[in-house]
């Protein structure tokens, strides 16, 4: 690298494509070396003079090499793969989000698609099927809106607030139950919140329950075949948190059998081994299943997204660079 200013490595694929982008918001005198995340070896060589290494990534290989570093900065909210132990005494480590608005408006699409049937109506409608009261008279009643819908939050943290935000508009209802119960229900307008052991009263009451809760051995199979069984047959799940957080088998059964009315399920129980490799994402054919949306952990994965994280890491950035105080710092556990 040559120059004076700061020195930044980036090896993300994601801002690959943002690249003219975020370097622009870049203090006027940087120099930036773009490094594929797949090969550490060349990440590995050009942190030796680094200031900054952007990437999800740093290996104690990676730190023993980027002895200069003042800054590694995770493009996401993870920082479990930046080996703190190696870095040199007070290089920072930060992280950043935005994922939250994609994310929420995810779940806002979903609740609407599946409460409105409107999976089964598009599938039909293909086969010439008018799956309406209108045009077929066996279609007794009318789809439900979220208007006066319950919708109860497994997990309330930034995911879950923000599109708890996006579903008030829509006229819900909200519950949540977190690990600790320390949500302020007025403050976020829900009618109540609670700790894990309100569960089961969240479930009895819920149309729509939205899991954004992390995997842990406590949140492992939270939601088994006993408190999916707590929901009504009109009910639909949206998981945006872990897979395992809801018991694979118990959710099959439930969805085959029509006990639960339908499921968005956003994150798995396989994933590939690497990139462009095929894998069922579980071991029950979910894919035959007319009333389950099924999306590849894409939830958040969106322009806005990426933008918003470019611009912050590129701030923090520029604040590195006159010294001013930074964002979004992870402390050590």
């Amino acid at each position: 690298m040559s120059g004076h200013g700061i020195r930044v490595v980036v090896a993300d694929a994601n801002l690959q494509m943002l690249r003219t982008e975020f370097e622009r918001q870049l203090p006027a005198d940087s120099t930036v070396v773009w490094c594929e995340p797949s090969d550490p070896e060349a990440v590995e060589k050009a942190v030796v003079e680094a200031d900054v290494l952007v990437s999800g990534a740093c290996t104690a290989a990676i730190a023993r090499a980027g002895q200069r570093l003042r800054l590694v900065h995770a493009p996401g909210a993870g920082t479990d793969g930046i080996d703190r132990s190696a870095l040199s005494p007070g290089t920072r480590v930060a992280c950043t989000y935005h994922h939250e608005d994609s994310m929420a408006e995810y779940v806002a699409a979903s609740a609407v698609l599946l409460r409105r049937g409107l999976l089964r109506q598009d599938a039909a409608l293909r086969e010439g099927h008018w799956l309406s009261p209108v045009y077929a008279p066996q279609e007794a009643g009318w789809q439900p809106t979220l208007a006066g819908a319950t919708v109860g939050f497994v997990g309330f943290g930034h995911i879950g607030a923000r599109a708890w935000q996006v579903l008030r508009a829509f006229g819900a209802r909200g519950i949540a139950v977190t690990r600790r119960g320390e949500v302020d229900a007025i403050a976020q307008g829900l009618e109540w919140s609670g700790s894990v052991d309100d569960l089961p009263h969240l479930l009895d009451r819920s149309d729509v329950v939205v899991v954004a809760a992390p995997l842990s051995d406590a949140t492992r199979g939270m939601l088994g075949a006993a408190e999916l069984a707590r929901l009504h047959p009109e009910s639909v799940l949206i998981n945006v948190g872990r897979g395992p957080v809801v018991d694979e088998d118990a959710l099959y059964e439930a969805l085959r059998s029509g006990r639960l009315g339908g499921a968005a399920l956003d994150v798995w129980y396989s994933y590939p081994a690497a990139p462009g490799a095929r894998q069922q994402p579980s071991r029950h054919p979910f894919h035959t299943l007319s009333n389950v949306l099924m999306t590849p952990h894409s939830s958040g994965l969106t322009r806005h997204t990426f933008a918003a994280r470019a611009a912050e890491i590129a701030a923090n950035i520029r604040q590195l660079a006159t010294g001013g105080e930074l964002t979004n710092i992870v402390e050590h556990p």
